[in-house]
C-alpha cells in the first residue's frame, strides 16, 4: 500500500475588530507602553465582544480554511479543535464548530493542550489521514483569553488576546504536509500556568488575590526558562527525526508569547531572526490560535511559499510542548 501523506490544503485565520492597545493598559494599571514593549513585545491584542465566544471565532476561521481550501464543510470527516478557553465543558467546542459549519458527517472533539493544543491537534489528525481512516480533518487552535484573564494583575493582562486559525488537512499520495511530529509533556511542573476549572484550592485561591479564581496564572519566570529551552530542542528534534537539517528550513513559526522568548529560542539555534515568523506584536498571546494564525500569515505574506520546508514549534501549560515540520504543496 502507498504511503499517505496529510498536506495542508487551506490555511485561515479570524481575529475580532476589538483592539486593546498599550495606552489602554496605561489606563487600568500601573504599567508603561515602553514596559509592555520591551518585555514582552506586544503593542496591540484582540477582544471579542461579551457575547462572542470561541466556537464562533474558531466557525470563521474554520470557514476562511475551508473557502481557501476550495472545499464544503460536507467534505470533512473530522474536526478537532485545540483550545483552553471553551464556553461550555460540554458540548465540545468542536460539536459546536460542526454544528455552525453544517459539517454534519463530520466525528467532532477538543483537545486541551494550551499553547501547544494546535500542534497537538495537528499531529492527531494528520494520523487520522495517514492511516487511512479519513481524508479530510479540519484543525483549528481558537482562544477567547481575554474572558479568563484577570484585568487587576499588571503581570498579566497585558499578555493575552482572543483568535482563531484553521488549516484542513487531505489525503495526498505525494512526500508533503505534515512530514514529522514530536510531543511531550511535563505534568510534575503543571502548577506553573494554570486556570482553574470545577476545583478551586486553596494554593489557587492565594495566587488569584483579587477574587475572581477562574483566570490565569502564571510563574512568568518559571515559564520563560522552560519556553526557551524547550522551544530549541523540539525544533532540532522533530528536524532530525524528519531527517532535515536546520538549514534546510525556510521558516520556523513559534508559538507567540513573547518577543524575548522568541529571540532567545532563535539565539540558541543559531539561525537569523529573517527566518523566524513573529506577530506577537499585533496580537499578543492567544495560546492555542497563535501558531495557526502565524501560519496563515506567513502564507498571505509570501514568507511561506510553496515547496518550502517550515517548523511549527510551540509550549504551553500542562506543562507541554511540540513542534511539527511541514512541506507545504506545491
Amino acid at each position: 500500500m502507498d504511503k499517505i501523506y496529510a498536506k495542508i490544503a487551506g490555511v485561515g485565520k479570524y481575529l475580532p475588530d476589538k483592539i486593546l492597545d498599550n495606552a489602554y493598559f496605561e489606563s487600568i494599571v500601573d504599567t508603561s507602553d515602553e514596559w509592555i514593549t520591551k518585555r514582552v513585545g506586544v503593542k496591540e491584542r484582540r477582544m471579542a465582544d461579551e457575547d462572542v465566544f470561541t466556537s464562533d471565532l474558531a466557525a470563521l476561521a474554520a470557514e476562511n480554511a475551508l473557502r481557501d481550501a476550495g472545499m464544503s464543510a460536507g467534505e470533512i470527516d473530522l474536526i478537532i479543535v485545540a483550545s483552553v478557553s471553551p464556553e461550555m465543558y460540554t458540548p465540545s467546542c468542536a460539536c459546536m464548530v460542526q454544528k455552525k459549519l453544517g459539517a454534519e458527517k463530520a466525528a467532532a472533539f477538543d483537545i486541551n493542550a494550551a499553547c501547544s493544543g494546535f500542534i497537538f491537534a495537528a499531529a492527531t489528525g494528520a494520523q487520522f489521514i495517514q492511516t487511512g481512516m479519513y481524508k479530510n480533518v479540519l484543525v483549528i487552535g481558537a482562544d477567547t483569553l481575554t474572558k479568563v484573564t484577570e484585568y487587576k494583575d499588571r503581570a498579566t493582562c497585558v499578555l493575552f488576546g482572543d483568535g482563531a486559525g484553521a488549516v484542513v488537512l487531505s489525503a495526498a499520495g505525494e512526500k508533503t504536509g505534515i512530514l514529522g511530529t514530536v510531543l511531550g509533556a511535563d505534568g510534575n511542573s503543571g502548577d506553573m500556568l494554570t486556570i482553574c476549572g470545577i476545583k478551586v484550592s486553596e494554593l489557587d485561591r492565594e495566587r488569584r488575590p483579587y477574587g475572581n479564581y477562574r483566570t490565569i496564572w502564571m510563574d512568568g519566570q518559571g515559564v520563560f526558562k522552560f519556553a526557551v529551552k524547550t522551544m530549541e530542542s523540539a525544533t532540532r528534534e522533530v528536524a532530525q527525526k524528519a531527517d532535515c537539517s536546520l538549514d534546510d528550513i525556510a521558516l520556523v513559526i513559534p508559538h507567540q508569547a513573547n518577543k524575548r522568548i522568541i529571540d532567545g529560542a532563535r539565539k540558541r539555534l543559531k539561525i537569523d531572526e529573517s527566518r523566524v515568523f513573529s506577530n506577537v506584536e499585533k496580537y499578543g498571546n492567544m495560546s492555542a490560535a497563535c501558531v495557526p494564525i502565524a501560519l496563515c500569515e506567513a502564507v498571505e505574506q509570501g514568507r511561506a511559499k510553496p515547496g518550502d520546508k517550515i517548523i511549527i514549534v510551540g509550549f504551553g501549560g500542562g506543562l507541554t510542548w511540540g513542534s511539527a515540520l511541514i512541506r507545504l504543496g506545491d
